[in-house]
């Protein structure tokens, strides 16, 4: 049985519907890549899967170690080792990186954690990301760069150490520098147990973190799968020809 599973998900926004009938299964440490236009239902998917009251579901069952999520709030999902790295991370300003960060440990495990013992692990994640420690000081996202933001999402991945991690769109706004930086995180963090969907539209991010399986979102369905191949087969024909042949 897959740790984690999407079956035939419906989801309306505003009462349109996006998401029409998509499946999904992702194994234990598998990485999968999830493509798609502008328009095709990506980030609709990654917030459903968090919970986020604007998404609703009409129809289907998003599955964690067998168990049906969709009646669990956002914090209960974190708690089932759940993760969001988000596209546009926002900047709390007045907050520090350090009280966030044990703040967000505080609500996954669902209790306190012994400074010692949170101190230890924030040392030991910021030496695995090579990240200086002075960032702790800083305000969460506040007058971060766009390759910041996207390392504090992933430090927060490392700290909280999901089962199941969703990417979205990680490499947005990233020049070459940043995207390499932020890959290298990732990689890091590829255990063979923790399994990822990363989210993406165009194929340069996969050449530095290599899916396992990627898939092509259309119209709110994943109608094509396949390995690494597809993703560059998508960079150099685009995704017209799949929907031309669709018709």
């Amino acid at each position: 049985m897959a740790y984690f599973e999407i079956k035939d998900l419906h989801v309306s926004v505003e009462g349109k519907e996006i998401l029409k009938g998509l499946n999904l299964k992702i194994n234990e440490g598998e990485v999968h890549a999830l493509m798609g236009r502008n328009g095709s239902g990506k980030t609709t998917l990654s917030h459903t899967i968090m919970g986020h009251p604007k998404y609703v579901v009409t129809g289907g069952e998003i599955l964690c170690d067998g168990e049906n999520i969709l009646s669990l709030k956002p914090h209960e999902r974190a708690q089932r080792r759940l993760f969001l790295a988000f596209q546009y991370p926002v900047a709390i300003p007045g907050v520090s990186v350090g009280n966030f960060l044990r703040a967000s440990m505080k609500a996954v495990r669902g209790g306190e954690i012994p400074i010692k013992e949170f101190r230890t692990l924030l040392k030991e994640k910021l030496k695995l990301l090579d990240m200086p420690d002075g960032v702790l000081s800083r305000y969460v996202n506040d007058g971060f760069s766009g390759g910041e933001k996207k390392r504090l999402e992933i430090l927060q991945m490392a700290l909280l150490e999901p089962k199941v991690a969703i990417l979205d769109e990680t490499d947005s706004g990233l020049d070459i520098d940043a995207l390499t930086i932020v890959s290298d995180g990732i990689n890091r963090l590829r255990d063979g147990k923790r399994s990822m969907l990363v989210i993406t539209h165009y194929q340069r991010l996969l050449n530095y973190v290599k899916p396992d399986f990627v898939h092509v979102l259309m119209d709110g369905q994943i109608v094509r799968s396949g390995g690494p191949d597809l993703a560059l087969t998508l960079e150099a024909k685009g995704y017209e020809w799949i929907a031309e042949e669709r018709i």
